[in-house]
C-alpha cells in the first residue's frame, strides 16, 4: 500500500489579488490613468475623473466575471501581506505582542475599495480576514475542499483508522469496525516571498517588473553590507548610488511616485559627491608621493575648500567696482573678511601688508563707490591697530533674509580658513623680500588656484589659458610677463613659458602647501 500523507495531497498556492488604481495622468490637467496589476492589462486614460471611476469598476468586474470561484487550496493572501488592511500598521510589518490574528474559515473572494476612490482591490482570502477588513464585501466562497482517501486493495475509502471500542445497542452489530478520522496533520508551512527595505522604503515583493524588484532588493542588501565594512570605498560606494539613482527612477515612473523620485535625485548627488572625493583621494595617493616623498599637507584640506577658493576669485573678478590689479587685490582680501555675514574688521596692517602703493587712496575709492562703509576715515583704518580694529561692511554681501541668498555657500567656519589660506600667500616670506607687489601676489593667489596635484599649471598641468588669467588678475598682455618675473625670483614660479594662448610652468616644491588643485575629471563627465 502506498504511504501518502495528507500535507502532500494538497499543495497551497497563494491566492490571487487584482488591484485597479486610479491616479492623475499628468499636472494640470483633468485626465486620469486607470491601471491593473495584472500583467495583460494595458493602462488606460481617461478625460475625467468620473469617467475614470466608472472604467475602473467595469474592469475589476470583468475579472471577476472571468473567475469561476475563489480556490479552496489557496493560502489567505491577506495573511501572506502581513495582514497590513485590518491591524495596527508597524515598521517591522509584525503583529503585537499579545494579540496574535488567527486565519480561518473557508477562502472567499472579497473585494475592498478606497474611501477617497482611489483603488480597487479583489483578492482571495479566509472569511476571518474577510469580515476583519473594514468595509471588505465577500463575493463568492469556494466549495468545501475534497476529503483525503487512500486506495486500499483497490478500493477508495476515506483516509481513517480502524478502531474497536464500546458498542450500544443502538449502534451496529457487535464487533463491526469503527471510522475514526484521520489525525489532522499539521499543513506544509508557507512562507511567502518577502518585502525588501531600501534607504527607508519597502520594496512589495508583488512590484513588477520583477527585474526592477530584485534589483531594489539587491542594492538594499548591498548597502547594509557597505555599512558593516570597515574601510570605505568610496568607488564602490557610487558605483551604488548610481545604481540606486536608475533604479528609483525607473521605480517612480511605473508608481508616480514624487517621493521615489526626489529620493533618485538625490541618489545622483550621492554617487557624483563620492567620485569626486575618490578622484581626489587617488589622485593625491598618486601624485603627491612621488618618488618615494611623503603627502603634501596642504593648508585647505579637501575638494569643497579648494572649490570655495576658486569661488571668492571668481566673484571678486566678476563684481569689482574699480579695475586694476591693487583693487582687485583688495577687493579679494576684503570680501574673504566679510564673506558670510558682510561685515568685519580689519586693522591698518591688514592693508599696509599687501604691497598696495596708495592705500589710502584705494580705501576712499571704494568708500565713494558704495562698495566698502566705514565708520570713521581712510585714516583712521590705517591708524588702526588689533586691540582697535575697524569694523568695515560690504552692503552687497550683506544677508536679505530668505529673499536673497548670499553668493557663496560656505559656512561661517571655513570663512576664516579661507582668509588665513590668502594671508599665508599674499605675505609670503620670499614674497616680501622680494618686495612684489600687489599684482605680484595677487597673481601668485590665482596660480595656487589652478593647478594640478603635482603643482603645474592648468587642470592636467597642460597650462593656463590666458584669457583665464587675464579675467582673474585684472592684468592684460604688457604687464603680465613683469609679474611672472617677480614671482620666479621670490621661487614662487619655475620653468615658466609664455606664449599667444597659454602659460606653462609649475609651481616650486615649497609652496605645494598652498596649491588646490582642480580636480581631475573623468571622461564622460570633461567639458566640451
Amino acid at each position: 500500500m502506498a504511504q501518502v500523507t495528507p500535507g502532500e495531497l494538497y499543495e497551497r498556492v497563494l491566492g490571487r489579488t487584482w488591484t485597479v488604481r486610479l491616479d492623475a495622468a499628468s499636472r494640470g490637467s483633468t485626465a486620469v490613468r486607470v491601471s491593473c496589476n495584472r500583467p495583460a492589462c494595458v493602462p488606460e486614460r481617461l478625460p475625467t475623473t468620473a469617467t475614470g471611476r466608472t472604467a475602473a469598476v467595469a474592469h475589476l468586474k470583468a475579472h471577476l466575471k472571468a473567475l469561476a470561484a475563489p480556490r479552496a487550496e489557496a493560502f489567505c493572501i491577506c495573511k501572506a501581506e502581513h495582514c497590513h488592511l485590518h491591524t495596527p500598521a508597524r515598521f517591522d510589518e509584525r503583529p503585537e505582542r499579545g494579540e496574535p490574528w488567527r486565519c480561518g474559515g473557508p477562502v472567499v473572494l472579497a473585494v475592498v475599495t478606497d474611501r477617497e476612490g482611489r483603488w480597487w482591490q479583489a483578492m482571495e482570502c479566509c472569511s476571518r480576514c474577510a469580515a476583519a477588513i473594514p468595509g471588505a464585501k465577500t463575493i463568492a466562497t469556494a466549495p468545501p475542499a475534497p476529503r483525503a482517501v487512500h486506495k486500499v486493495a483497490g478500493i477508495a475509502r476515506p483516509a481513517a483508522a480502524f478502531a474497536v471500542g464500546p458498542q450500544f445497542s443502538d449502534r451496529s452489530a457487535a464487533g463491526a469496525p469503527r471510522l475514526l478520522p484521520a489525525a489532522r496533520s499539521t499543513p506544509r508551512s508557507f512562507r511567502p516571498p518577502r518585502d525588501g527595505r531600501i534607504a527607508g522604503h519597502t520594496v512589495p515583493y508583488r512590484l513588477r517588473p520583477t527585474e526592477l524588484r530584485d534589483e531594489l532588493m539587491e542594492l538594499g542588501d548591498l548597502f547594509r553590507s557597505y555599512q558593516q565594512r570597515t574601510e570605505p570605498d568610496l568607488a564602490l560606494l557610487a558605483d551604488l548610488h548610481a545604481r540606486k539613482a536608475a533604479a528609483f527612477t525607473t521605480w517612480a515612473e511605473v508608481t508616480s511616485d514624487t517621493r521615489l523620485r526626489r529620493e533618485a535625485r538625490r541618489a545622483e548627488q550621492a554617487a557624483r559627491a563620492a567620485r569626486l572625493q575618490h578622484q581626489q583621494r587617488t589622485s593625491r595617493a598618486a601624485d603627491d608621493a612621488d618618488d618615494g616623498q611623503p603627502a603634501v599637507v596642504r593648508v585647505l584640506t579637501g575638494f569643497a575648500m579648494w572649490e570655495h577658493a576658486r569661488s571668492v576669485l571668481a566673484y571678486c573678478a566678476e563684481h569689482a567696482p574699480l579695475p586694476g590689479p591693487e583693487v582687485r587685490l583688495l577687493v579679494v582680501m576684503v570680501t574673504l573678511r566679510t564673506a558670510h555675514t558682510g561685515t568685519g574688521n580689519l586693522v591698518g596692517q591688514d592693508l599696509t601688508a599687501l604691497g598696495l602703493t596708495d592705500p589710502k587712496s584705494l580705501v576712499e575709492q571704494l568708500t565713494g563707490c558704495g562698495w566698502l562703509a566705514l565708520p570713521a576715515s581712510a585714516d583712521d583704518l590705517l591708524a588702526s591697530r588689533p586691540e582697535d580694529s575697524t569694523p568695515i561692511t560690504i552692503p552687497s554681501l550683506l544677508p536679505n533674509g530668505g529673499s536673497r541668498p548670499g553668493p557663496f555657500t560656505f559656512g561661517r567656519k571655513t570663512r576664516p580658513k579661507l582668509s588665513g589660506w590668502a594671508q599665508k600667500v599674499v605675505a609670503d616670506k620670499k614674497i616680501r623680500q622680494t618686495k612684489a607687489t600687489a599684482g605680484a601676489r595677487l597673481l601668485a593667489l590665482i596660480l595656487a588656484t589652478q593647478t594640478s596635484p603635482h603643482g603645474h599649471l592648468g587642470p592636467c598641468g597642460h597650462g593656463l589659458a590666458l584669457a583665464t588669467l587675464a579675467s582673474l588678475s585684472a592684468a592684460d598682455g604688457i604687464e603680465l610677463p613683469g609679474l611672472l618675473d617677480q614671482l620666479t625670483a621670490a621661487d614662487w614660479l619655475t620653468d615658466s613659458a609664455l606664449s599667444d594662448t597659454h602659460l606653462t610652468g609649475r609651481l616650486s616644491e615649497r609652496v605645494l602647501p598652498f596649491t588646490c588643485p582642480l580636480p581631475a575629471l573623468v571622461p564622460e563627465e570633461a567639458p566640451v
